[in-house]
């Protein structure tokens, strides 16, 4: 495999190994599955509006429908943390997307809501699995000056994903009959494109050393990165078996509780708003909903690239904390100002998008660097469970509150949990992003002698 920087004279450890093709092409395997599910959370809302005669559908079924996908989330996750973490990534990070593509492909043949409903909730599992096992394998292939980038581009591809629902929705609206079929089925295609691509895709070398198969690390590294790159060592901090509950005990807890609660604020208001962008806009006199939701669409992806760019050149905490209490003054903004003029809605609400999407990128970077390889897949199944939790309950209940009361009491509930989430950063949020996978650990025992009181 040929490196895209020059190969070190002398060997180098693992995690400050050069940039090359393969660790480029475990990301691209990464990122096809980000793509996909920001595909399917993405169709959902344009799929409820095309199919709410055709089903029948109630304003308690929409809310089911948008929150379904997220619930399953929460399980998959939840499960396939402690699983990947003993068995490993690779076997589940090559198979899940094969298993989402039959599932999407059966939702074109349904005839009811339950039977929607039921497909969705199975698709979640699906892709809560992936969500644990992809970021964890890129950022364990990931070299640690490229990682926050790398893992970036991840974000990047959900929110691709998720703007390319809305255009797909859009464009199969042209069709006569049911086009709401075809938009469920579309999120098949690209799961298969990146099924194929996941095949060739080795285990974690870190996960391989942890667990003592260090020959099969050292050949992993030595086909892909070369002899000039060493096989990681092994942990000398976790050569004991450690479960999940681990993960609540003094010395983890506080990172358990940031990796979880900094995704909670973050995912609430962005499912909670972006899956019905255009019911919202709708609420504050905006006529065009769909060129509304456009506007919010295309802000998530600039958002998504910024964050790119910017990733690795702010602090982790700083880009937490920041983009958490900017994002709370754009959503009271909108609130103050909405009812000026439908323009300025939109420009305020397309802003809060694109600083919310910047923000996501931490979703994908920051979890995987808060744990040791050996509790990686674990935590950050926590950090996605409890999210999906947020997210469920926040994507069914804001259409019965916009319905009920008024968007405005929606969209401050939003804000009050944004400036939590900043507070909670501000006062507990570790950086990372520094030290090497293999130090976490050590790097949470000095953090747990320094702060006893947490």
């Amino acid at each position: 495999m040929t490196n895209l920087t020059a190969r070190p004279a002398t060997p180098v450890a693992y995690e400050d190994a050069p940039l090359t093709k393969f660790q480029i092409k475990v990301t691209i395997a990464g990122t096809g599955g980000q793509f996909s599910d920001g595909f399917i959370l993405g169709i959902i809302g344009i799929v409820i509006t095309a199919s709410t005669g055709a089903l029948g559908l109630t304003p308690l079924w929409i809310g089911l429908l948008g929150a379904a996908t997220l619930a399953g989330l929460f399980v998959g996750a939840i499960v396939t943390g402690p699983i990947a973490d003993r068995i490993g990534r690779r076997g589940i990070f090559a198979w899940d997307m094969l298993l989402f593509a039959i599932l999407s492909a059966i939702q074109f043949f349904i005839e009811s809501p339950w039977q929607l409903l039921m497909l969705r909730l199975l698709i979640g599992v699906v892709l809560g699995a992936d969500y644990v096992v992809s970021k964890s394998l890129v950022t364990e292939h990931a070299p640690r000056s490229f990682r926050g980038r790398l893992m970036s581009l991840l974000a990047v591809a959900w929110a691709t994903g998720y703007v390319a629902a809305y255009l797909v929705g859009y464009l199969l609206t042209q069709l006569h009959g049911e086009s709401w079929r075809y938009m469920l089925a579309a999120s098949a295609l690209p799961a298969l494109l990146i099924f194929w691509f996941r095949l060739g895709v080795p285990e974690s070398p870190l996960w391989l050393t942890q667990h003592g198969r260090t020959a099969e690390a050292a050949a992993v590294v030595r086909t892909h990165l070369g002899d000039g790159v060493l096989p990681p060592p092994v942990e000398t901090t976790t050569i004991k078996r450690r479960g999940i509950r681990v993960l609540f005990t003094p010395k983890f807890r506080r990172r358990t509780a940031v990796g979880a609660l900094f995704y909670v604020c973050q995912v609430i208001p962005f499912f909670a708003l972006g899956t019905f962008s255009p019911q919202v806009m709708e609420s504050l006199g905006v006529t065009s909903k769909l060129g509304a939701g456009a506007a919010y669409n295309t802000f998530l992806l600039i958002g998504a690239v910024l964050g790119l760019l910017f990733i690795d050149r702010l602090s982790r905490r700083a880009f937490l904390i920041g983009t958490f209490f900017l994002g709370a003054a754009l959503l009271a903004a909108l609130v103050a100002f909405a009812d000026t003029s439908p323009v300025v809605a939109v420009v305020i609400f397309a802003l809060f998008a694109l600083v919310l999407a910047a923000a996501v990128n931490l979703e994908y970077v920051y979890p995987p660097e808060l744990f040791p390889t050996d509790l990686r897949a674990s935590g950050v199944g926590i950090a996605v469970a409890a999210s999906r939790i947020g997210s469920a309950a926040s994507t069914f209940l804001l259409p019965i509150i916009v319905a009920q009361y008024s968007v405005n009491v929606a969209l401050i509930a939003c804000v009050i949990v944004l400036t939590l989430g900043g507070l909670i950063c501000w006062a507990w949020a570790p950086e990372t992003g520094t030290e090497a996978l293999g130090e976490v650990a050590e790097e949470v025992q000095k953090e747990s002698d320094d702060h006893p009181h947490h």
